[in-house]
Order: C-alpha cells, then sequence, then structure tokens
C-alpha cells in the first residue's frame, strides 16, 4: 500500500531534479554563481529521493481514499523541504523556517513571500520561486485526479465518461494534464513576448499565471505591465488558471454529445462576463476600468494580483471573487462556483416547492443534461461549513498574535483561497518576514488545508474519531 504512495510521489521529485539542473545552466549561462552550490544540492537530494521512491514495488491492491489522502498530505510537506533547501543555503541568512515558509508559499500557489525587495534576489532564484509554483499547480491537478473518487458523478463526468478510474485511465489523463499544462505555459510566455515584455519577466509570469500562483519578478506589477493594451491581455491571460485545464482541449476536440465535458466552462463564462459587465457599469467612472478588469481576473482566478493604485472600495468585493473561485479542473482554488451556484439553486428550487407544491422543480444545471442529488448537495454544504470554521478558527489565531481583526480576516481568507496579498485587498504592505515563529506555522498550516479540498479534512476526522 505505501509503496504505491510513494512511487506516486517520484514523478514530482523527478521534476525538481530537471528544474534544478535548468537552474545550473542559466546559472552558468548568465555568470550567476552566487547560489550555485544550492541548485547542486537541491539536483543532488531530489535525484536520489526519486530513484529510492521509484524502485519502491508497486502494491496490486486498491488503495483506500484514506491512504491517498494521506499520499497527497505527505506530498505538500516533503516536497517543499527540498524546494526550501536553495532558499535555506543561499546568501541571504534566511532561517529554516522562513526558508520552508517561502517554499510552502510558493508550492501551494499562495504567494506569501517573506523577501521585502525582490530586486536584490540573484536572478537564478527568482527563477527557482516561480519554477516551485509551477510544480505545486501540476501537483495540485494530478491531486485532484488521484483523489476524483471523493467528488460527486457530475465532476467526473466532465473529465472521462469512465464510472471510475483505474490506473491506466489516471495515467491516461495525468499525462493529458501534463502535456496541457505545458503547452499553455509556452502560449502564455509566447504572448508575453509578443506584448513587449522582456524573456525573464515573461518566463517568470508564464510559470505564476498557469499555476494561480502569485511570486512576481519584480517589487511591482507596474514595472512590468506599463500600457492599457499589456494589462487588459495580461488580464486575459490569468483567465486561463480560471477555466479547466481541459477547455482548451475539449474546445478543439468537441462532439455535440460530449458537451458535458465542459458545461462548468460555459457557466464561468456568463459568470465572468456578468462580472465584467457590472464593473464596466458601476464602477469604471474614473477611466480606471483596465485596472478594475485586472484585479477582476486576478481575484477570480485566484492569483490575486494588482497595480498599485487605491482599491479599498472595492476590497470586500474582490475578497467575495476570490472565496467563490474558478473551475473544479483548474489551478485556482476558492469554493467553485458551480457548487455555490448549485447550492443556490437547489435552495431556492426547495423553498418554491413549498409555495407551489403542485409544480416540479428541477435541479438541473444549465447547457447540460445533468441532475444533482441530494447527497452532492450535502458536500457542497459541507465544505462550505468547514471553510467557515477553519475562517474563523484562523482568524482568532491571528488576532491573537497583534494582528488587528480586519487584517486577520482578509489574511485568513487569502490564507484559505491561496491568494496573494496585494492592494486589491489592502494588504500589499503587510510584513511576512517580521512574523513570529508560530504565526508562521499558522499560515504553513493553513495554506496546505486550502490547498486540498476541504472534504478532506472531514475525511481525515472521520477515520481517526468515528472508526468502525
Amino acid at each position: 500500500m505505501f509503496s504505491l504512495q510513494i512511487r506516486y510521489l517520484s514523478f514530482f521529485f523527478g521534476l525538481i531534479t530537471i528544474l534544478s539542473f535548468f537552474n545550473v545552466i542559466y546559472s552558468y549561462y548568465f555568470n550567476l554563481y552566487l547560489n550555485l552550490n544550492t541548485y547542486y544540492l537541491s539536483f543532488i537530494s531530489s535525484l536520489l529521493i526519486a530513484i529510492v521512491f521509484f524502485k519502491f514495488e508497486k502494491f496490486k491492491g486498491k488503495i483506500s481514499i484514506f491512504d491517498k489522502i494521506l499520499t497527497i498530505l505527505f506530498g505538500y510537506v516533503t516536497i517543499p523541504l527540498i524546494l526550501s533547501l536553495p532558499f535555506y543555503f543561499s546568501i541571504y541568512n534566511l532561517s529554516f523556517l522562513d526558508s520552508f515558509f517561502e517554499a510552502i508559499s510558493g508550492f501551494t500557489s499562495t504567494g506569501f513571500t517573506i523577501f521585502e525587495n525582490i530586486k536584490q534576489i540573484d536572478q537564478s532564484l527568482i527563477l527557482w520561486r516561480s519554477s516551485i509554483q509551477w510544480i505545486g499547480g501540476l501537483y495540485f491537478l494530478f491531486s485532484i485526479i488521484y483523489l476524483i473518487d471523493i467528488y460527486d458523478e457530475s465532476f467526473k463526468k466532465s473529465l472521462t465518461n469512465y464510472l471510475s478510474l483505474n490506473r491506466s485511465e489516471i495515467l491516461k489523463q495525468s499525462t493529458k494534464i501534463f502535456l496541457l499544462y505545458t503547452c499553455l505555459t509556452l502560449f502564455i510566455f509566447i504572448i508575453l513576448k509578443f506584448l513587449s515584455i522582456r524573456t525573464f519577466d515573461s518566463l517568470n509570469l508564464a510559470f505564476t499565471i498557469i499555476s494561480s500562483g502569485g511570486f512576481l519578478p519584480t517589487n511591482e506589477l507596474s514595472s512590468i505591465l506599463r500600457n492599457d493594451i499589456q494589462i487588459i491581455f495580461f488580464s486575459l491571460l490569468l483567465l486561463l488558471s480560471y477555466f479547466s485545464i481541459f477547455f482548451s482541449y475539449n474546445l478543439v476536440f468537441f462532439k455535440k454529445k460530449n458537451i458535458n465535458f465542459f458545461y462548468e466552462d460555459l457557466h464561468l463564462i456568463f459568470y465572468y462576463l456578468a462580472v465584467v459587465s457590472i464593473f464596466f457599469l458601476f464602477f469604471s467612472y474614473n477611466n480606471d476600468f483596465s485596472i478594475n478588469l485586472l484585479s477582476l481576473s486576478s481575484s477570480m482566478s485566484n492569483v490575486g494580483f494588482s497595480l498599485n493604485y487605491d482599491q479599498s472600495r472595492l476590497n470586500f468585493i474582490y475578497l467575495i471573487l476570490v472565496i467563490i473561485g474558478g473551475s473544479f479542473f483548474s489551478t485556482s482554488s476558492g469554493l467553485r462556483f458551480i457548487k455555490i451556484y448549485s447550492l443556490f439553486k437547489y435552495s431556492i428550487n426547495q423553498m418554491l416547492s413549498f409555495s407551489r407544491p403542485k409544480n416540479i422543480f428541477m435541479n438541473k444545471l444549465l447547457f447540460t443534461k445533468i441532475n444533482f442529488d441530494f447527497k452532492e448537495i450535502n458536500k457542497y454544504f459541507l465544505t462550505i461549513i468547514i471553510f467557515i470554521i477553519s475562517l474563523f478558527i484562523l482568524t482568532i489565531l491571528l488576532s491573537l498574535n497583534q494582528i488587528d481583526f480586519e487584517t486577520s480576516l482578509k489574511l485568513s481568507i487569502l490564507t484559505l483561497m491561496n491568494t496573494v496579498n496585494s492592494s486589491s485587498y489592502g494588504l500589499s504592505d503587510f510584513n511576512f518576514y517580521d512574523l513570529n515563529y508560530f504565526t508562521k506555522y499558522y499560515l504553513i498550516l493553513f495554506m496546505i488545508i486550502g490547498r486540498i479540498e476541504l472534504l478532506t479534512i472531514m475525511i481525515i476526522i472521520k477515520n481517526y474519531l468515528f472508526k468502525d
């Protein structure tokens, strides 16, 4: 049983090996020798772990969902340990906790950073930060496939016609994800280059956008995006991590009978257009629509970027969009729009059934023949309850560590939704480096909790507290 879990993680340590080697080549090519030895260390460590993990014998029996969840959690702890080595052994004298905090923040695609001035960081280390996000986004997508059995049938149908995913089907879908993820990263990089953004920034931003990460290669996004054309196209590129990773694939290989494969993305298109239209009509009277568009796209995709403008009057709206999130099969976080929409429609139908008992109300999603049953609604409602409880706990913990309540609440939302702090939420000047040890541990824990589906927390609790 345990050997299969270990072998699953060996692939990602292999990716770390490749990216470490890439950083070594990059450092040699541009004569960046300050942190060169750290990448040799991560290269050797990840290569040895990948080989050892791959050598474990496959388990041929059926793996329980609880064991799969533990595998994912184990990866969220062990993989960042290797990713933190270049930070810890760099010339910047970071403590192990700060190094691990930076690695976890990147791997969970959150974007909180302990570096106060990015311009003072070696370029190779900036590239390493972006690479961490890229690996973390891919790990998250693979984790969805690995844990697909805990989700309802409608989500499975948006991925495959198979009722259950065996090993060969998981391998097939994982390979498709890897190829799509890589191609979309390359596509973003090319578009950014066409927008006259320098190569180094384009590469880092491509890694960040596709993974819904929050790390920037510079202190301010405004130093990269200098005109409205760049801002608008950049805002649209952010949507690639808002829609399903399969959306572009399904558009190319679309068959009318398989419209269920991207029904969620159709809902998201109308949702996005509705929100943008409302902002255009009511919140863009100062000719700042491009700025609002960037914050909208960034919040809805859980990236969190914004330009350095005062948007205090819209902080609450942007936080709501962050909580709602994007597609289920995307790298974005959030509670997921389709869950909230389904729960809202089901609730309305239930209320109407009492006022009009003779009418029949179908709990059917638009653009599809899929009906959601009561068990699915229970899962959606439970997810929201767990989020509220997690938000309350983290807010209290942060408040007890001398952070004012409003900041604690905002930071808790961004932590659980894996979204970077920025001026869109009034937290652009928040300093993570000066936080005490306990606060950093809290944030590390809840960044991981936010990245895994909240439903998995209840499965873990149930396994320990309600054993048969």
